[in-house]
């Protein structure tokens, strides 16, 4: 019997860390010309200087000026140079130079057949559940095959975030279990369980094309990013930018499989599916961390 998946209690994530990085990124973003002072933008949040360093080395591990500047178009445009080969031309399996890559989240998938995608989820269920996590609350969707959906919402915006993605697969079953999702949160967004011998199993559902943008996208390592042009490229479409565009635009596993490390072209973030504050904050973390 298939079921829409509904909230009848309040599911919304404690954790306040991430409202003030996005506030913070909001104002920088509208007021990047100016350049305000720490001591300003702790001012326009109600929050002393002290307070705002603290809360940014508590979530990023390193100052509200050093993460400011990872958020920068210059930056972007710094994740995009070149390596001495094509980023995309080596695969994380056959292992990726450089030091980023011991911090990158290692990742096994498999993609569902097409008779099983044309179906929009007849036959699956799913479980949900939402959690705490470093970019507001995620939504963390599982089958009996691995990771399906993971999706993230402001606080107040759940109940659209999960409309959002039980609207991709509606002959699904779904059904709230915070407990059996709850694993998967914890190694997704804890660094410190990123390890080769027990990669993160992820199940892909979508078109033969989307699979393959997805795929691409999987190749890029922690602390990189690449460019639209980049990923048709890589999977043999060189003239089919907006179509890669489309696809990494409904990557229904974000984070996991990083559409936040696609860039326009020289660097421009372009929109993302959960808005691009979150996609600045995702790029921040990550240069911290990396």
């Amino acid at each position: 019997m298939n079921m829409i998946a509904k909230l009848d209690t309040d599911i919304t994530p404690g954790g306040p860390d991430y409202d003030t990085v996005r506030r913070v990124i909001e104002l920088i973003s509208e007021e990047y010309r100016d350049q305000p002072s720490l001591e300003a933008i702790a001012a326009r949040l109600n929050q002393s200087p002290t307070q705002l360093q603290k809360t940014f080395t508590r979530w990023a591990g390193l100052s509200p000026k050093a993460f400011l500047q990872a958020v920068t178009l210059d930056h972007a445009k710094r994740l995009l140079r070149k390596e001495e080969m094509p980023l995309l031309e080596t695969s994380i399996e056959v292992g990726l130079s450089g030091p980023s890559r011991l911090h990158d989240l290692f990742v096994t998938h498999e993609a569902m057949s097409p008779g099983e995608w044309k179906a929009k989820g007849g036959g699956l269920t799913i479980r949900y559940g939402f959690h705490s996590c470093p970019f507001g609350a995620a939504l963390v969707m599982v089958t009996d095959r691995g990771l399906a959906g993971l999706a993230f919402s402001d606080s107040g915006d759940e109940k659209a975030c999960l409309e959002d993605m039980t609207c991709r697969w509606p002959n699904a079953e779904y059904i709230d279990d915070r407990q059996a999702t709850a694993p998967y949160a914890e190694r997704i967004f804890q660094p410190g369980r990123w390890t080769s011998d027990q990669p993160l199993r992820v199940v892909l559902i979508g078109t033969d094309f989307q699979v393959s943008v997805w795929q691409s996208l999987l190749k890029i390592p922690f602390g990189k990013a690449v460019t639209y042009s980049d990923i048709a490229r890589d999977i043999g479409r060189p003239t089919a930018m907006r179509a890669v565009g489309a696809a990494v635009g409904v990557n229904p596993i974000s984070f996991v499989v990083p559409c936040h490390r696609a860039l326009g072209k020289n660097g421009a973030l372009t929109g993302y599916h959960w808005g691009l504050t979150r996609k600045r904050a995702m790029l921040g973390w990550e240069s911290a961390h990396a």
